[in-house]
């Protein structure tokens, strides 16, 4: 909104500064400065107020040290996370940017799924809250809206540069030069590989190309229920969860935003789509909001994200990677959410397998997820956070060397 405030004011008035707006780094600095305060500056008031409506979180004994003490803390605070991000990216990105639009449905969408499962935790006292399969239908709708969008939506484009423009007014048309027409596909990135570029048409027989669309749109409901899901699980430890994400988030601004400019996906010789940068914005306000949260949250924790945080980050993270076309780079960027699904994967198959062979069931982990396996070796919680932390910072680095790395 105040895009188009400034936007106006600087046509009409040619005033001085009202050009700083049309930079995305501008926009992108003010997104993350605004985040950070909103969250920081009412993170306090909110958490006062679950405090008076006793909002608090009913914390299960599974002999955690220090877990006890928890009990009592309040939760949805994945409330102010939410609002750190959608206030920004209103204020400061074009909302009429179709990947813009889907970042804001996917924050309220799974932000309301959590919410209502914190509501059913807290309110009916319900420790398992809103039920599996709701929140999958809920995953998969989102997953449906955001696939079908993607695909037959005619302004998520890429720059096809296996294809070069034969006549003067194809030329024309290009805008942003002559390296290869804008197109519609469903191509995306394949990590550490040269020519790293894969169509999910290729997974069908050329007779079936027409139905490329649901192949694609299922690998997007997998990708937003896997994330989403991985997020809500790594949210165990003081600070792990909205940690990880910032870290996450961070990555993905860097590739929106070279991915975005014609120079540089020019210059590193990657997937240029247009449009992509306005993302940006959406992105600096997502790490924003995910550090100012940490204020509180960071050990020992003032207030938890509840389901309402946890969902949104991860599925916040799939549809940006999905947006940037780095889907396939979630196992390497978002390892610490892929470790803590598998060991749960892991340590529940074990132990139904061993319990129906041996009659008693056994363990891979002392408990799983993996975070709560390192707390029962006794470690204390800021360490295994920080060490997490550590570890989702080198897998970035290594995302971000896929750029030059084939």
């Amino acid at each position: 909104m105040v895009y188009y405030l400034f936007n106006y004011i600087d046509k009409q008035f040619d005033l001085p500064g009202a050009g700083l707006f049309q930079y995305i780094s501008f926009r992108a600095g003010a997104a993350a400065l605004l985040s950070l305060l909103i969250t920081i500056t009412f993170g306090k008031n909110l958490i006062n107020f679950l405090r008076r409506r006793q909002v608090g979180d009913e914390i299960r004994d599974l002999g955690l040290e220090g877990q006890l003490q928890k009990k009592g803390t309040p939760t949805m605070g994945g409330i102010i996370i939410i609002a750190g991000i959608l206030v920004p990216t209103l204020l400061f990105a074009k909302l009429d940017n179709v990947y813009v639009i889907l970042l804001i449905i996917a924050t309220l969408w799974l932000g309301l799924i959590g919410l209502l499962d914190d509501y059913i935790k807290v309110f009916k006292k319900n420790k398992e809250g809103l039920a599996g399969r709701f929140k999958i239908v809920g995953q998969v709708g989102l997953g449906l809206i955001v696939g079908l969008t993607l695909f037959f939506n005619s302004d998520v484009l890429i720059r096809d540069v296996t294809i070069k423009p034969v006549t003067e007014m194809a030329i024309a048309q290009d805008q942003n030069g002559s390296e290869g027409p804008l197109v519609k596909s469903t191509k995306t990135t394949v990590p550490f590989f040269k020519n790293n570029e894969f169509d999910y048409g290729q997974i069908l027989p050329s007779g079936a190309r027409d139905y490329t669309w649901a192949i694609y749109t299922l690998m997007v409901i997998l990708i937003i229920t896997a994330v989403s899901n991985g997020s809500n699980i790594t949210d165990g430890i003081d600070g792990l969860a909205a940690g990880t994400a910032a870290i996450i988030g961070l990555t993905l601004a860097i590739f929106a935003y070279l991915s975005g400019r014609v120079d540089f996906s020019s210059y590193l010789n990657i997937m240029y789509i247009p449009n992509l940068g306005e993302l940006v914005i959406f992105c600096t306000a997502f790490v924003g909001s995910c550090l100012g949260f940490l204020w509180y949250n960071a050990y020992p924790a003032q207030v938890f994200m509840g389901d309402t945080g946890s969902l949104s980050l991860g599925g916040i993270i799939a549809v940006l990677a999905l947006a940037v076309r780095k889907e396939l780079m979630i196992p390497l960027l978002c390892g610490i959410f892929l470790v803590e699904n598998i060991s749960v994967i892991m340590q529940v198959s074990y132990f139904k397998y061993t319990k129906r062979k041996y009659g008693v069931g056994r363990r891979i982990f002392l408990m799983s997820p993996l975070h709560h396996h390192y707390q029962k070796k006794n470690l204390h919680e800021a360490k295994i956070v920080t060490r997490f932390w550590i570890v989702g910072i080198l897998l970035a680095i290594l995302s971000l060397a896929t750029l030059k790395v084939r």
